[in-house]
């Protein structure tokens, strides 16, 4: 046995004598189950805030090549496109993407005999090539969000936690802790504890939520609060004014809902579009071919339309909102839509929910221009856009006005952000009866099965 092995060894018998001398056996089952929880939060906080560093000095990197030479975005954007693939590629297949429809199909798929199965999709190796990769996607100018990835980590570093109880610690269904670490992940990412609960009831499980509402409340509020130890209890954009707007701008919320909830839901489809006919090119060239052309049309969206087409389109929502150049050009939600399709289905690692959020605040911010409208007016009309183009591609329509209702702090536009986000997900209806999310959770399950099914085929013949 290891040096460390046998100090695990030691710590693990010291444990066990500890809470063996806890005379009330309910509260010491209660608080053995809690504390993976409470450990792994922690843990959660401290790669999210880790991460979102790391993930903005890489988005810098990128705005700073644009600034110096334009040019030189030809030779850094495809390169770092096709290494970004390549990790994922070669080294965890499933770590591509988002990263919520692994978590929804680890979480669908959790049982004490799939351990293998849900690994692939949710391990410290995933969360490894996760970052790696969504972080040099980020350099090269991908328009990739870091949201997506960071539940998948901290749902892997729940899953890995757990994983590594004694054999007499009580039973903690993996199954609760997968939904739990990414509520935390989505808290911690956003600092929006309410949108990662939310999160966790309307998109991550159907099951009855008060057989873990415990642990996902202490979950997020541990990784929360660790993430605003360090970062400080920031808001994700900040203070936009919403005050006193005026009685009519009712009609351009529901405008902006059914247009930004069209467009998301449409973006998804053409996603999973692209994503369906790039399966067919089974060869590493054709494959790496396509994700040089990916990276080459969007360094020409950049160069023809400007930095607005690069990277996870934050600039894009703070400079409508924060300063007065708030009426965007008619093609900035175009290009936003175009550069997130281009990054997503390279196969690198990469989330949606920032480059969505930024896409629905151009479309508001269009068409408050359309209608010359005043600050305040206009701001309400970008958030219902980011809260109508979120709920197009995800279908979660409380989750995003939650999110963006604690993103910036404007309780005062609830009841607009809310409807936007009901509206959205009714009109996004005619696009695609399910989210993208749940069309690619469904494709990860049917790809492990089949896996699956192979590897035991194999067993036998050996």
């Amino acid at each position: 046995m290891s040096q460390s092995k046998k100090i695990i060894s030691v710590i693990r018998q010291q444990l066990k004598k500890s809470f063996d001398r806890i005379g009330n056996e309910r509260f010491k089952k209660n608080l053995l189950q809690a504390i993976p929880f409470w450990i792994a939060s922690m843990i959660a906080g401290l790669a999210a805030v880790a991460y979102a560093k790391l993930f903005i000095m890489a988005e810098e990197v990128a705005l700073w090549v644009f600034n110096y030479n334009i040019w030189l975005l030809f030779a850094l954007t495809p390169v770092c496109f096709v290494l970004a693939w390549l990790l994922v590629w070669k080294f965890a297949p499933y770590a591509k993407g988002s990263g919520i429809p692994q978590v929804m199909a680890g979480i669908a798929i959790s049982a004490p005999k799939t351990g293998g199965i849900v690994a692939k999709l949710l391990s410290l190796k995933v969360m490894v090539v996760k970052v790696l990769s969504s972080l040099i996607m980020a350099m090269g100018g991908g328009a990739i969000g870091r949201e997506g990835p960071t539940i998948q980590i901290s749902a892997s570093i729940f899953r890995s936690v757990n994983s590594m109880l004694p054999h007499w610690w009580p039973k903690v269904a993996k199954r609760n802790m997968i939904v739990t670490g990414a509520a935390a992940g989505l808290a911690a990412a956003f600092n929006t504890p309410l949108g990662g609960i939310v999160f966790a009831i309307e998109e991550l499980t159907k099951t009855h939520f008060s057989f873990f509402k415990t642990a996902i409340f202490s979950s997020v509020i541990i990784a929360g609060l660790t993430a605003q130890a360090i970062l400080g209890p920031y808001l994700y954009l900040g203070y936009p004014k919403v005050d006193n707007t005026s009685n009519y701008i009712f009609f351009g919320v529901l405008i902006v809902a059914l247009i930004s909830g069209l467009l998301g839901s449409l973006m998804g489809k053409l996603i999973l579009v692209v994503l369906r006919w790039k399966a067919r090119l089974k060869s590493v060239r054709a494959n790496m071919v396509y994700v040089v052309c990916c990276a080459i049309i969007l360094v020409t969206l950049a160069i023809l339309f400007g930095a607005n087409a690069l990277g996870s389109g934050k600039q894009v929502m703070e400079t409508v909102l924060f300063t007065s150049d708030r009426h965007a050009h008619w093609y900035v939600p175009i290009i936003r839509i175009c550069s997130s399709m281009v990054s997503f289905t390279t196969g690198a690692a990469g989330g949606i929910f920032a480059p969505a959020l930024a896409a629905g605040a151009s479309v508001g911010s269009v068409i408050a221009g359309w209608f010359n409208l005043s600050e305040t007016n206009t701001n309400l009309l970008i958030l219902a856009g980011m809260v109508g183009f979120l709920t197009g591609v995800t279908r979660s329509p409380f989750t995003s006005a939650i999110l963006v209702l604690e993103m910036t702090n404007r309780q005062t536009a609830i009841f607009s952000l809310i409807l936007a986000g009901m509206v959205a997900s009714l009109v996004s209806m005619l696009i695609d009866k399910h989210s993208l999310y749940d069309h690619l959770k469904i494709q990860y399950i049917k790809e492990l099965e089949e896996v699956d099914r192979e590897e035991k085929k194999d067993l036998v013949l050996k």
